[in-house]
């Protein structure tokens, strides 16, 4: 099978892929037009109808959707087919407000795992490989995503889900993982509590990791590929899109390969909605090609991220993602500096840290407080107050230098701050900006 899923799609030429968009686009908004009254009145109101849309060049004709528009429509305002046509659910974590609810037809499902399984192979995986499950099972999508891409690949998966670390490290070394999936701070954690049980790094079979669904920067890679001895490779997607497999890395780690067939990919600028030329950094927006149950125009992904079509030496035509830069909407505005939680993981990297922290902001008085707390590993834990409080001190100088405004440290012991299996919750903002 050599290094590609679907050899003739992954390296398909410029003209080829946008046949193939052309083609599901005129066929897609025609589909949403007729099924989806909610996103009808949408175009309605822009004065839009679906033989407006010829080709990918029309897209932007198209009005956008937004996560407020997913909870308004909820549950079943968005379906694009009868729900006798649909065979399961996923549903985003909900961490504000309503929930989002996405539907799945059977062919939804199997091209959501074929993207899925070119993610697989494109990290090194072959039907020799034993896939170590570690993303959430349930309506989280990380588990059921890679699962079937797994099996359509033809490895042995190990169906883990999150937690129960015990376990997955007795699995992990008995059965011989070869390829762990699981978020980033998971999978550090993992790493970190087989150092603890004086495991090496070359005492694993693993080989790869594929992470995803929570930001994570280059520094985070390199510990993690220090940590469990292996090449780390990003995964994107999200619960609106189908889930993870949307984009992947392959072996170059130079951005990841949306799966231009079933994603159509735009730059926009986040406070007017204007399309940008290529190469420009901007909002996200993504329109799903060909999903039947819950067929997306335009959805608003939040990620701030450039595209390239820099030509990639794995040989894949699909247009590159960057790994998001933030979110136009977690970044934070403390004290008019706009700070993001990357910006603090690099920094806590850089010191010697751990990326296991905590940011609380709250406003006092009128003024913005940013209180991180950091946790120590095991070794650099200290009982005498004047050690930690030097060590809080310098970290302090090395944010401000990195953010433009101090916060206060607090260096906590290892474990304290609580591990996340599925999304790690990095921000608290406890100020009463919208009420």
């Amino acid at each position: 099978m050599g290094k590609y899923y679907q050899e003739e799609i992954e390296t398909a030429s410029r003209e080829e892929i946008l046949k193939i968009q052309n083609e599901k686009i005129v066929k897609q908004v025609k589909h949403v037009y007729e099924n989806v009254p909610y996103y009808r009145n949408l175009m309605d109101e822009k004065g839009v109808k679906p033989e407006d849309i010829k080709s990918v060049d029309d897209i932007k004709k198209l009005p956008f959707l937004s996560k407020a528009d997913l909870r308004d429509a909820y549950p079943y305002g968005l379906l694009g087919t009868d729900l006798k046509n649909c065979v399961r659910i996923h549903s985003t974590s909900g961490t504000t407000g309503r929930r989002v609810v996405a539907f799945y037809t059977q062919h939804d499902v199997d091209l959501w795992e074929e993207c899925c399984a070119r993610a697989i192979v494109a990290a090194g995986g072959t039907k020799d490989d034993v896939i170590q499950v570690a993303y959430g099972y349930g309506l989280f999508t990380g588990g059921f995503g890679v699962h079937g891409g797994s099996q359509k690949v033809g490895c042995l998966t190990l169906p883990m889900s999150s937690g129960n670390t015990e376990r997955q490290i007795q699995f992990m070394m008995d059965l011989g993982s070869t390829i762990l999936c699981c978020t980033p701070s998971y999978a550090a954690f993992i790493g970190e509590s087989l150092a603890e049980k004086g495991y090496k790094p070359t005492d694993n079979k693993l080989k790869a990791g594929i992470f995803g669904a929570e930001p994570w920067t280059e520094e985070m890679r390199r510990e993690i590929e220090k940590s469990l001895g292996i090449k780390a490779y990003d995964i994107y997607g999200l619960t609106e899109s189908s889930g993870p497999g949307v984009a992947y890395e392959c072996e170059e780690q130079k951005g990841m390969h949306i799966n231009e067939d079933h994603f159509y990919a735009e730059i926009i600028d986040p406070d007017t909605g204007e399309t940008l030329p290529e190469g420009s950094k901007g909002e996200l927006v993504f329109t799903s090609l060909d999903k039947e149950a819950f067929p997306l125009l335009r959805y608003r992904t939040k990620d701030i991220c450039v595209l390239t079509r820099e030509k990639c030496a794995c040989g894949r035509t699909h247009i590159k993602m960057c790994k998001p830069m933030g979110r136009s909407d977690d970044m934070m505005i403390i004290r008019g500096v706009n700070v993001f939680p990357s910006q603090i993981e690099t920094v806590l990297i850089k010191e010697g840290y751990t990326p296991n922290y905590l940011i609380e902001v709250d406003r006092v008085k009128n003024t913005d407080t940013l209180d991180i707390s950091v946790e120590l590993q095991p070794g650099q834990f200290s009982d005498k107050v004047s050690d930690i409080q030097a060590k809080e001190k310098a970290l302090e100088g090395a944010m401000r230098t990195m953010l433009g405004i101090g916060p206060k440290i607090h260096l906590v012991p290892p474990k304290s701050i609580a591990r996340s299996e599925g999304k790690a919750v990095r921000v608290i903002d406890k100020r009463k900006l919208h009420d």
